[in-house]
Order: structure tokens, then C-alpha cells, then sequence
């Protein structure tokens, strides 16, 4: 196989997009229009710096209150986004064939200390070489040079690398930096874009 890495986003691909459905059901809650909360929450958490580790979600959350008028407490919030990060078992399958066939698997996710509680309760870092996550790293993949920082670590050549999210732009960062990537936008065209891939590996099962 040529590509020696995959490096994969965690919401929207490995999970389904939790913090979008739980603003959702907040907005829902609270007699709120969830399109116009949702485009709130997300500029919300990288303004506050919510994404980059700046601040935890206890502060996050109050602030949050502050602007939107929304009620309920941290806890009551908080699993509100949590529980719906369901992880997607095709996802997880895939991920483990292709360390079986010898492939480095990675998560690169503009995400906060969520996801480690989200490890804690489904242990599925263990699918993984390493956990790149904003809340650590200190910074986005809006800027171009994570994809370098993550490149130098994993220490591949990125024309031996993938990169799996469902975000455009983020598809486009890694194309500048000469990676693969396959932009996730349904199930079925992620399992005909890794036949390209990895032509040897069979996840024709994982398609149903």
C-alpha cells in the first residue's frame, strides 16, 4: 500500500457531529432558532478560545448563557452535546483493518477536553498512533500550519498520508499541503473514494 498514514476527524466523520445535534436540542429547548444558536455556538467556542484550551467548558458554558439567554446547568449542557457524538461502528471497523495492514491511524479534531471525556467512557484512543486535538495543540486547522505541525510529527511524507474530514476547507489546507484526502460527505462515497486508496484492503462488508 502507498499510503503509510491516515489521519482521520473525529466529529462528523469517526462520530456523527454531537455539538451541532446538541445545540440543536438546546435551541429546541429553550423556544430558539436552532440555525441561528448553532451559527452562535460554533463561532462561540473558537472566539472564546474554547477550542484552542483557553478556557474549559464550565467557563464556556457561562459566557454561552450570558450571550444567548439559554438555560441549564454545565452538566446538563454538556451531556446534552456528548451523548450525541455517536461513534460510527464503520468508522471504527475500518480504522482497525487498516492497522491490521500495517497502516498508522491518527485523530486530527478541533475539538475540546470533550473528546478525552468522550475516551473515557468508549476507550476509542486505543484505535489510534496519536490524538492531535486543539484543546492541546493551542490551535485550529483554520491555520494552515497545524497541517505542517502534524505532518512533522507523524513524520511521513505527506504524499504517504491521508486525510478524512468533512469540512471543505479543512480538504483544502491538506490538499495545499500535498496530503490525500478524502472529503466525507456520506458513507457511501467514503468507502468508493478508500477502494482508490487502498485497493487491497476489503471493506465491502462495512458498506451495508
Amino acid at each position: 500500500m502507498l499510503i503509510k498514514a491516515a489521519v482521520f476527524d473525529f466529529g462528523g466523520v469517526l462520530a456523527e457531529e454531537g455539538f451541532k445535534a446538541g445545540i440543536n436540542e438546546i435551541a429546541k429547548k429553550n423556544g430558539l432558532d436552532p440555525d441561528s444558536l448553532r451559527k452562535t455556538a460554533f463561532d462561540a467556542v473558537y472566539d472564546t478560545g474554547f477550542v484552542t484550551g483557553r478556557i474549559n467548558d464550565r467557563k464556556f458554558w457561562k459566557l454561552f448563557r450570558q450571550t444567548t439567554g439559554i438555560s441549564g446547568t454545565d452538566a446538563e449542557l454538556t451531556e446534552t452535546v456528548l451523548s450525541r457524538f455517536t461513534l460510527r461502528s464503520f468508522m471504527l471497523e475500518t480504522v482497525k483493518r487498516l492497522r491490521q495492514a500495517g497502516v498508522k491511524t491518527y485523530i486530527l479534531s478541533d475539538q475540546t477536553h470533550w473528546i478525552e471525556d468522550l475516551n473515557q467512557r468508549s476507550g476509542f484512543f486505543t484505535l489510534f498512533d496519536n490524538v492531535f486535538n486543539s484543546y492541546r495543540l493551542g490551535r485550529t486547522k483554520k491555520d494552515s500550519e497545524t497541517f505542517d505541525l502534524i505532518i512533522n510529527s507523524i513524520g511521513y511524507d505527506p504524499e504517504d498520508m491521508i486525510f478524512i474530514d468533512d469540512h471543505a476547507a479543512h480538504i483544502r489546507r491538506a490538499q495545499e499541503k500535498f496530503l490525500h484526502t478524502i472529503w466525507y460527505t456520506e458513507k457511501h462515497m467514503f468507502f468508493t473514494a478508500m477502494k482508490i486508496f487502498f485497493p487491497e484492503l476489503d471493506l465491502s462488508d462495512l458498506e451495508v
